[in-house]
């Protein structure tokens, strides 16, 4: 685990990468009650202008957060996370699915003793989520 004092601004995060499928959608849309079709319905996706069946922006975003609950091994840890969505991430239907590509660093040491880090989240090299940022408390 990471202690507050071994901390300072501009540290880079370990990055993740990590692995959207269709599976994931399925699941996804159960525990969150979405069931838009533009999440497992690809000629609906495609007839309203996307190029496919697309990821839920909220599963983009939960998962790209991993980034920071694993450099801090606390998900506790994380006081505050907010995204704006950027670009859909189109999950193809096969085994492999979308790759997410997630990095972050310390942009800020707050004056409550907290830390702002700015997160970013690539799908074939474009930002798929904007402004994303955490405040965290380490011990």
């Amino acid at each position: 685990m990471i202690r507050a004092a071994e901390v300072t601004a501009g540290d880079v995060l370990p990055p993740l990468s990590l692995r959207i499928t269709r599976a994931d959608l399925v699941r996804y849309a159960g525990a969150s009650l979405d069931f838009n079709p533009i999440h497992w319905n690809e000629r609906f996706a495609q007839e309203v202008g996307l190029p496919g069946v697309i990821a839920h922006g909220m599963l983009t975003m939960g998962m790209a957060v991993r980034v920071v609950t694993a450099w801090t091994g606390d998900p506790g840890a994380v006081l505050e996370y907010g995204v704006r969505f950027g670009r859909p991430v189109p999950v193809p239907d096969n085994a492999e699915g979308a790759l997410v590509e997630v990095s972050a660093k310390v942009a800020k040491v707050l004056d409550d003793g907290t830390f702002k880090i700015a997160i970013t989240a690539a799908f074939e090299g474009k930002s798929v989520l904007g402004g994303a940022t955490a405040r965290v408390r380490l011990p």
